[in-house]
């Protein structure tokens, strides 16, 4: 990892349709070796800001610069030219998954792959050895190595999650953005989910920004947690303050929304059983 933060924000705005600010002068940073929640309710800025840190989308005009790794990938309202080549930096999990459904899990992996080899690799699917040996130990990585040859889209939502998680660590990326991986899973799934990018922060050092609708897993997983509210950061501080009062206050009505629909935010704060299933995790 190289000197400095491994993601900075300085005044990063979005306008959509004119008026709609969509972020609003967002300044954030994390250091080299954090896992850090973003967390708000629909409507946030959540899916935006990712998307922007991805290079994915080009901020408003005016917009301060961001870098990943001290790299600038936006700043002004332009996306650096360099992007492609940075992106290999960036590791982005979808909600969706975003798999090839027809193709098996062993050849979606190795597609974290296509921005560090040549074009013309790229565009035959040729892949080294070495390559799908890397592959294969991602896959064991996150306990999908006997899914290898199946079809992406036989495997469940949480299974093809793993998939999307082995891709961006074949990817070598140095941070990796996950943008709600949680939310169509079902709590079993999403539990087992947020356990790998987590123990893969802890044992490689790698950079983790997740965003999350529910507050309890950046409860669980992350020891810091960004709130965003209509496209402000509200919030940025340790996740075990994020009691039940402090939530209203930042949320008020839609604070119930970030749970998992079955709980309120008091059943979810003050039950004893629930509290030490939700308890920061032990380190390892």
């Amino acid at each position: 990892m190289t000197q400095g933060a491994a993601l900075a924000v300085d005044g990063l705005g979005k306008s959509f349709g004119g008026t709609a600010k969509a972020l609003k002068g967002v300044s954030l940073r994390l250091e080299p070796g954090e896992m850090v929640a973003l967390i708000g309710a629909s409507g946030s800025g959540k899916s935006t800001l990712l998307r922007h840190v991805s290079g994915f989308v080009a901020g408003d005009a005016g917009s301060g610069p961001l870098r990943v790794d001290a790299n600038l990938m936006q700043q002004d309202g332009r996306i650096s030219p360099r992007i492609r080549r940075l992106r290999a930096d960036v590791g982005f999990v979808f909600q969706q998954f975003n798999l090839v459904g027809r193709l098996s899990v062993m050849t979606n992996v190795l597609m974290g792959q296509l921005p560090r080899i040549p074009a013309w690799r790229s565009l035959l699917a040729r892949f080294t050895q070495a390559e799908k040996e890397e592959a294969w130990r991602a896959m064991k990585a996150v306990g999908i190595e006997n899914l290898a040859w199946q079809r992406a889209s036989t495997l469940s939502g949480g299974q093809q999650q793993r998939v999307a998680i082995a891709r961006a660590l074949v990817q070598r990326a140095r941070i990796i953005l996950a943008d709600e991986p949680i939310a169509s899973l079902d709590p079993e799934s999403a539990r087992v989910v947020m356990e790998i990018p987590a123990r893969i922060n802890r044992e490689q050092g790698i950079t983790v920004l997740v965003s999350l609708h529910q507050v309890q897993f950046a409860r669980r997983y992350c020891t810091r947690t960004v709130a965003l509210r209509l496209g402000e950061v509200v919030y940025d501080g340790p996740s075990a303050a994020l009691e039940a009062g402090m939530l209203r206050r930042l949320y008020g009505a839609a604070v119930e929304e970030m749970l998992d629909g079955t709980e309120t935010i008091d059943a979810v704060m003050n039950d004893p059983v629930m509290a030490e299933a939700l308890a920061p995790a032990a380190p390892a």
